[in-house]
């Protein structure tokens, strides 16, 4: 299964979606999908739903001031056609493009424990596992850069986490990384406009020119 709707497995964060939903009934509150193209040749992870974001428009990066930057971003290199994502009903669609996160369920704090992010990362193997050789995943912090190594079975240790790092895996998939395009991260310019369209400017040559090696 890619995904389920009415997971409850973890049950910290399950109860905190009650809760969240009791207090705000008008919100997702549930587990986001993920969104975009079915056989994408860019696949985005992020870390998890944001509480006032994706976990209120049950759509990833949505709502949310992270999503800002990067649907920008999305529409600048040709992956949506529109530049901005207010509500799952807004008329956004993703070009070649799916986003999904390492944790499909909001946690609090925005920091999921790490039998949280085990407990999802048979959702994202499974993910992976469909993608076509020569996809490119973008892993959207740490955690997401992780998840994805777990999803793959290899060695964390291997494949070390870098802003712009280029990490070639199996069946020609092409991990990159960028930091996370979260608030804390823009406005304390760890993570610059600049910044973020380098990473995709690489994306985008890598998938448009078909390059399987791993960046020097």
């Amino acid at each position: 299964m890619l995904f389920d709707h009415d997971c409850r497995r973890c049950k910290r964060l399950s109860g905190f979606l009650d809760a969240v939903k009791d207090e705000y009934p008008e919100y997702h509150a549930r587990p986001v999908a993920p969104f975009g193209c079915e056989q994408p040749r860019l696949l985005i992870v992020g870390l998890a739903p944001g509480m006032h974001g994706a976990n209120a428009s049950g759509r990833p990066f949505t709502g949310d001031h992270a999503g800002i930057l990067l649907y920008e971003t999305l529409h600048r290199y040709g992956f949506s056609n529109q530049p901005t994502s207010t509500h799952r009903n807004d008329g956004l669609k993703l070009l070649d493009c799916r986003i999904t996160n390492a944790v499909k369920c909001l946690p609090p704090q925005n920091k999921p424990l790490p039998s949280e992010i085990k407990n999802c990362n048979g959702f994202l193997a499974k993910e992976i596992a469909t993608l076509h050789p020569g996809t490119v995943i973008l892993a959207l912090g740490r955690v997401a850069h992780e998840s994805v190594l777990k999803a793959k079975a290899l060695a964390l240790s291997a494949y070390p986490f870098a802003h712009g790092a280029e990490h070639l895996l199996d069946n020609e998939l092409c991990l990159i990384d960028s930091y996370h395009c979260s608030r804390y991260n823009t406005q304390t310019r760890r993570l610059t406009t600049q910044m973020f369209d380098d990473v995709f400017a690489a994306i985008r040559r890598r998938i448009d020119t078909g390059a399987h090696t791993a960046a020097a």
